[in-house]
Parts: C-alpha cells; sequence; structure tokens
C-alpha cells in the first residue's frame, strides 16, 4: 500500500515537472545553440596554454640516503635542508623576478592575428619576433592607469636598425628613449617570422611576477622521497620551458651563492692567520740574522741541543694552546655577536672537541635554514620562531662549553709556562750567546709548525670550494605537453550546456512560479477544497458589442463538459438557478455565464440569462439591451415581468433580463421584498435561470444573490486572479453562501512556444448533487 502511494506520488510529481518545463522546450534549444556558439566562440577566440613540468631532486636530512663521509670531508659546507622550507624558496617572488630579468619578461613582444581581415586578439610574439627589449632599470617601470602603451615597431636586418613610434634605433646599444635607458637585441629563441604587425609593451616586474607565481606550481614529494615536480601553465610552450629552467637555474645559482659566501668567509680567516704567521717568522729570521752577523755564529752543545729539543716541545704545546684559545676567543665573540649574518667559526681548526664541533654545525644549519626561511615567510610565522628558539637555545651552550674549555686551557698553559720558565733558568747555565740563539731559534720552530698547520687547512679548503656545484640534481629539464592543456573543449561545452539548462529553469521558474497570480489548476486545489467543475480555454477578443455563437469546438466541448459536471442532464436533477460570480473584475463572469446559457438552451431547455450586475451590466450591454427595462424597474414597480424578459435572435429558448439601469446603488430594492416574486416568477417560467452578478468580493449584492441561487459558480482566470484571492476564499468556505459553490477556471492560455494548456490534472470530471460535489476520474 505504501509503496503504491509512493509511485503515485513520484509520478504525479514528474507529471508536473514534465507540464511545467515541457511547453518552453523550444526556449532550451534557442539557449542550447546560442550558448553553444558562444562556447565556440569563447574557444577561438582564447589562447590556449601548455603545462610544462620539470622534475628536481632536493638533498633532504630528513629523507633519502645520506652521502658518504668521504664526499662529506671533500665538502665541510655541506648543508642538508628540508623539502618543505625548499618549496617555500622555489615559489618565492626573487627567484621568478630573476627569471623575469633574465627573460625581459617585463617588455613583452605581441603579435596581432586576424579573422576574415579582422584584429581579434594579440598573441605572443617570443618566439616569432626579431628582437627583445632590455630596460636599464626595469624596476622603475611606470603603468599607466589605463593599462600599458603599445609601442608598435619595424625591424630592419639590413641597417641594423629599430623603428619605434616612429623613431630609429640601433641595436645591442644602449640608449636613451622616452621609456627610459634602453637596449634593444636579437631574439635567440626566435623560430619563425612574424604574421603581422608586432608591438611591445613596458610591465612592472612585480606584475609579471605575481601573474607568473599565480601560473606556477610546485607539486611535494611523496612520503620519504625528497623528488619535488615543477609545474608551470604557458601560452608559449618555449617561452614556459625557458621559464621552468631559468627558475631551476636561479635555485640553484643561489644554493652555489650561499656556500660560496660561507667558504669565502672561511678562506678569509685562514689567509689573515696565514699572514699573522708569516709577518711573525720573518721577524724571527731577522732577529736571527741579525744576531749571527753582529756577535758570529754559535754552535750548540749537546746539552743545549738535548735541553732545545725538550724546550722546543714545550713551546709547542703552548703555542697549540695559544692558538686553540684564539679560535675559542673568536668562536665566542662570533656567539655573543648580534649580527652574524654572513659569518662562519671554522670550529674545525686547531680545536679537537666533538661535542664542541656538533653544536657550532647544528647553530650553522639552523642559522641557514632560517635565513632561507625567513626570505620567504612573514615573521610571525610558527616555524621561523621555532628556528629563532632553537638558535637562542643552542648559544648558551656553545658558550658554557667555550668558556669551560678555555679555563681548562688556561690551567695547561699555567702549568706548561711554569715549565718552560724552569727551562729558561736552566739556559742560564748556557753561555748567554748560546741562550739568546736558542731562544729565537726555538719561538721560530715553533712558528714554522703552525704555519705548515694553517698551509694545509688552506688546501684543504681550496679543495672544498673547487668544485662549485649545487647539490640538487635535474632529473627531468622543463618539456612542454604536446597538446594544450586550456581550454578544454569538453569542460567549456559542459559549462555552456549547464549554463543554458540553468536559465532556462531559472526562466520557468521566475515565470511561471513566481507568479502571484493562478496558472495551474494545482495551486487551486491546493487552496481551497471548492471543486473546479470545468476549464474553458482563452478566446480572443471575448469583450465584444454583441454575444456570437462559440465556434470553437474545443470551447463547445468544454460548455458540454461544464454542463455534464454540474449534473445539468440529469433527468432528476431541480437545481434550477446558477449564480457566475467573481472575486475581481475581469475573470470572465459575463463570458461563462452568457456562453453556460446558450449551451444550455441549445440543448432544448428553456434559459433565462438574468443581468444581475448593476454596476457593470455586460450582458445588458452585449444583447442590446443597456436601455430597456429591468430588474430595477421591476423592483421599483414601474415595469411588469413580462416588460422585462427578452427572448434573444440566437435561440428560441434563450431569454434575456436586463439590469435596467447602467450604475448607482440598489441595495433597498433588492430588500423591499419583489425579488423572491422576480425568481418566482423566472422559475416558473424556465427551466435554468443563469445569473450575472457583480463580483462578490465588492459589492453586497453578491452575498444577497447567492441565497437565491441553487449553484454558484466562481470563476477564476488564468493568469488574472491573484493566489491570495483564492486562499480567502478557501477560508470562506464556511460561509454557507458557498454550501454549493464550485470554481470555473476561466481563459487558459496556451504556455510557452508548444500547443498545451495551463491546467493540471485533466480528466477529472465533477457531478453535483443537492448537498454536495463528488469527484471522479
Amino acid at each position: 500500500m505504501s509503496y503504491t502511494k509512493k509511485s503515485t506520488k513520484n509520478e504525479d510529481l514528474f507529471t508536473s515537472l514534465v507540464d511545467l518545463f515541457f511547453p518552453f522546450w523550444p526556449l532550451l534549444a534557442i539557449l542550447l545553440l546560442a550558448s553553444f556558439a558562444l562556447a565556440w566562440g569563447y574557444k577561438k577566440y582564447r589562447t590556449p596554454t601548455y603545462g610544462i613540468s620539470a622534475t628536481l631532486i632536493i638533498k633532504d636530512e630528513n629523507k633519502g640516503v645520506d652521502d658518504s663521509k668521504m664526499v662529506e670531508s671533500m665538502n665541510p659546507f655541506d648543508s642538508k635542508k628540508i623539502v618543505e622550507n625548499e618549496i617555500k624558496v622555489l615559489q618565492s617572488p626573487d627567484l621568478m623576478k630573476k627569471v623575469v630579468d633574465t627573460l625581459n619578461l617585463y617588455a613583452p613582444v605581441y603579435e596581432k592575428t586576424t579573422f576574415f581581415g579582422l584584429s581579434i586578439k594579440s598573441v605572443s610574439a617570443y618566439s616569432s619576433s626579431p628582437i627583445l627589449v632590455q630596460i636599464e632599470r626595469p624596476e622603475k617601470i611606470v603603468v599607466p592607469e589605463d593599462g600599458p602603451a603599445k609601442h608598435y615597431f619595424n625591424y630592419d636586418s639590413s641597417k641594423k636598425t629599430l623603428t619605434v613610434d616612429g623613431k630609429a634605433y640601433p641595436i645591442d646599444r644602449w640608449v636613451h628613449s622616452p621609456f627610459g635607458e634602453v637596449r634593444f637585441i636579437e631574439n635567440s629563441h626566435k623560430v619563425r617570422p612574424a604574421d603581422s604587425d608586432l608591438y611591445f609593451e613596458l610591465v612592472n616586474p612585480r606584475s609579471v611576477t605575481e601573474a607568473m607565481l599565480q601560473s606556477f606550481e610546485v607539486i611535494p614529494p611523496e612520503k620519504l622521497s625528497t623528488v619535488v615536480n615543477l609545474f608551470y601553465e604557458d601560452a608559449v610552450p618555449s617561452r614556459g620551458e625557458d621559464v621552468l629552467n631559468g627558475l631551476i637555474k636561479a635555485y640553484n645559482q643561489k644554493d652555489i651563492q650561499e656556500r660560496n659566501r660561507l667558504a669565502a668567509n672561511t678562506m678569509k680567516f685562514i689567509e689573515d692567520r696565514i699572514k699573522n704567521v708569516e709577518g711573525e717568522l720573518n721577524v724571527l729570521e731577522g732577529e736571527i740574522e741579525k744576531y749571527r752577523s753582529d756577535r758570529g755564529a754559535v754552535d750548540l752543545s749537546e746539552q743545549g741541543r738535548l735541553y732545545l729539543q725538550d724546550a722546543g716541545e714545550t713551546d709547542q704545546k703552548i703555542a697549540d694552546i695559544n692558538l686553540q684559545l684564539s679560535i675559542l676567543e673568536k668562536v665566542e665573540n662570533y656567539i655573543q655577536s648580534k649580527d652574524t649574518e654572513g659569518s662562519l667559526v671554522p670550529s674545525t681548526l686547531g680545536i679537537d672537541d666533538s661535542v664542541l664541533t656538533q653544536l657550532l654545525q647544528k647553530l650553522y644549519d639552523a642559522e641557514i635554514r632560517y635565513e632561507r626561511l625567513k626570505s620567504t615567510t612573514g615573521a610571525n610565522n610558527p616555524l621561523l620562531s621555532s628556528l629563532r628558539d632553537e638558535i637562542n637555545k643552542i648559544r648558551p651552550s656553545i658558550l658554557e662549553n667555550v668558556q669551560s674549555q678555555k679555563t681548562n686551557l688556561q690551567a695547561s698553559l699555567s702549568n706548561l709556562s711554569s715549565t718552560s720558565g724552569r727551562y729558561s733558568s736552566a739556559l742560564k747555565t748556557i753561555p748567554e750567546q748560546e741562550r739568546k740563539l736558542l731562544e729565537i731559534s726555538r719561538r721560530k720552530a715553533v712558528k714554522n709548525d703552525l704555519f705548515a698547520f694553517l698551509l694545509q687547512k688552506r688546501e684543504e679548503m681550496a679543495l672544498s670550494y673547487v668544485p662549485g656545484n649545487s647539490d640538487n640534481n635535474v632529473v627531468t629539464k622543463a618539456q612542454a605537453s604536446l597538446k594544450p592543456i586550456s581550454p578544454k573543449g569538453f569542460e567549456i561545452y559542459g559549462i555552456a550546456f549547464f549554463l543554458a539548462v540553468g536559465v532556462w529553469v531559472g526562466y520557468v521558474v521566475i515565470k511561471e512560479m513566481m507568479n502571484n497570480k493562478i496558472l495551474f489548476r494545482s495551486e487551486i486545489e491546493e487552496n481551497t477544497d471548492l471543486p473546479v467543475i470545468g476549464e474553458l480555454s482563452y478566446v480572443e477578443n471575448d469583450r465584444q458589442l454583441s454575444f456570437k455563437k462559440p465556434e470553437d469546438q474545443v470551447l463547445i466541448e468544454q460548455l458540454r463538459q461544464l454542463d455534464a459536471n454540474l449534473g445539468l442532464y440529469h433527468r432528476t436533477f431541480k437545481k434550477k438557478k446558477i449564480l457566475v460570480t467573481s472575486t475581481l473584475t475581469g475573470e470572465g463572469k459575463s463570458f461563462v455565464s452568457q456562453n453556460l446559457a446558450y449551451s444550455l438552451a441549445r440543448s432544448g431547455k428553456n434559459v433565462v440569462l438574468v443581468d444581475m450586475d448593476f454596476r457593470k451590466p455586460n450582458t445588458s450591454e452585449t444583447y442590446g439591451l443597456l436601455k430597456n427595462d429591468g430588474i430595477v424597474q421591476f423592483l421599483g414597480e414601474t415595469a411588469q415581468f413580462e416588460d422585462i424578459v427578452t427572448p434573444t435572435e440566437l435561440d428560441e429558448n434563450l431569454f434575456v433580463t436586463p439590469a435596467g439601469t447602467q450604475g448607482g446603488d440598489h441595495t433597498e430594492l433588492l430588500l423591499n421584498g419583489r425579488l423572491e416574486l422576480l425568481f418566482g416568477e423566472l422559475s416558473e417560467r424556465f427551466d435554468y435561470i443563469i445569473m450575472d452578478s457583480a463580483p462578490i468580493s465588492l459589492v453586497s449584492e453578491g452575498n444577497l444573490f447567492a441565497q437565491f441561487s441553487d449553484i454558484t459558480l466562481f470563476v477564476v482566470r488564468h493568469a488574472i486572479t491573484p493566489k491570495r484571492v483564492v486562499q480567502r476564499l478557501g477560508q470562506k468556505q464556511t460561509d454557507k453562501s458557498l454550501e454549493h459553490a464550485a470554481i470555473v477556471f476561466n481563459g487558459l492560455k496556451k504556455r510557452g512556444f508548444v500547443k498545451e494548456t495551463s491546467g493540471y490534472g485533466y480528466g477529472y470530471g465533477y457531478k453535483f448533487d443537492s448537498s454536495y460535489y463528488t469527484a471522479h476520474k
């Protein structure tokens, strides 16, 4: 049972939707044709774009396999990276701006394209322009508010000159121009000649950079992978490949420049130390030479040589400690300094402490990550704050370690100095000349050892600095797709289809469902329980000066169906008085009453049509009886019953009783008691009495006439009667005057663009009974 009800409900909904939208299918066809035509034009006009992709491997300290120890020893400045940070670096505006400046993309050259001789759009002339435009200071380019100006030019390859806006300029030379210092160079990307006029525009590099970054995407790698995919979309495949390759080159150069800068700082530190030691050696050699020349050569005794050997070892240790203290002092100054950008303490030079080396390396890596992230993110970035906190935690640990080592070294230095003092006291036993020479020779030997150590470290640093290659490897160079990736025909036509359907649905919904007028029979049935016993089609020019017989077979059949639904053809039917009224003017009550009376007269029944609309007697006017005596005269006792009942020429069974007035309030006459006499006379003489009354909501007479009627027909007109009126009618169903009431849906027009009527629920008939209406299929 529930399944049957659900199926019926679904079928009714489907039928309602079909009836609602189907009459407007030609509009959908027109919209589809128009939208597909626009889609074709858009696809034809829009410049296609290609996808360019490249693959890059980034060394990540958290992923992949580390380099061998030997490679690490050859490259002490190898800084491992985090892929996520490097992705931010790749997407930074600084790198893309370098590409813009390198490829001169701030001065794009365009070529006009024509369609049947008409210029429809401009396309990039990156691969067809004979020249490129270089601006000395592109960041100073000012773009007018109405857009960049177009500078048309002609190139003379034989004279090597370029004419821009009527002025000639040489090639490959910086010259002054209205748009700044400019140089025109030959285009190395040219692969074909231009087919039409060429011009260039000057755009601020920042605008170009922002636009290119929107077309650029870095696809993160999968888990445990350090391979990132770079994707760029461009209308010119070769330009897109150059942009992507240039971006990778700029990224690698940035990495190499950072490493070279750090290596250069370390080399400078070593070179300074070498110069200092070299100067000290020169001084010592000068002292020895001067001493020997002044006092003559001195040969040391065997005892002096043994002493010199022991003292030399002690002095060597003292020199090592002093070197370490010097390095620790520089490390301490480095850590305590607030501005350490661009500097480096070579912690491996003379310091044999793995803890300090690890702390310095950890600080160095943290500062490098901090500087890279700082250039691509805001100051309040959580990751940037985390790195800053990590750096602030490492510095005290390094200072504590340095202080501890300095304390130990100073204690050792004190012991060694004491030992050296004992050796110095022993020197007094050696002749004064030999003792002084030994002291000078001992200092020279220490400086020689230190000088050799620094030379060794410089060579090691030079070997690590020689390669100059980036840690990042290009797996796949930039390569453009063979076919355009945009615009996609399927998507464009799909959008056009859904847009056309959406406009079509919106039009129908707004026109039909958002209307506050009655458009469908279902709207009447939803707002009132009064049965709809008839539907009459719209008739052109239904307001005529004289009544004409209906010739439309559809209307004739609808009138017969109305008579049958009223039960007027039944042998036992005794209801004679039928009141035809409405709620507003212009709903066609006179049209319904006149045609209903004529239809009954044609069936052989004696019918009288009574015009009871005293304010607007349309029926009297239609039959030419506007000036004849009528109901008003009868009620005023100035006319007899026979004087007001007039036969018609349309049918011998049809009579008309005019209103007898052309306006005014006749309520008092209606209450004088002669109205009962009138209806008594009419009931005895005629089979059916059809009353054409005034709108029941505008005058009080309608409610009075309803008391004398057996059936009350309310006329509701399609697209004329407001919905609120029908709702109010449904609220008045408790009124006694509506006990035997029904509705006639009048003036049904053709809907949409097809021959379909507007009513819903065709096939229902209604049978009139003395107490109620019964609907049946």
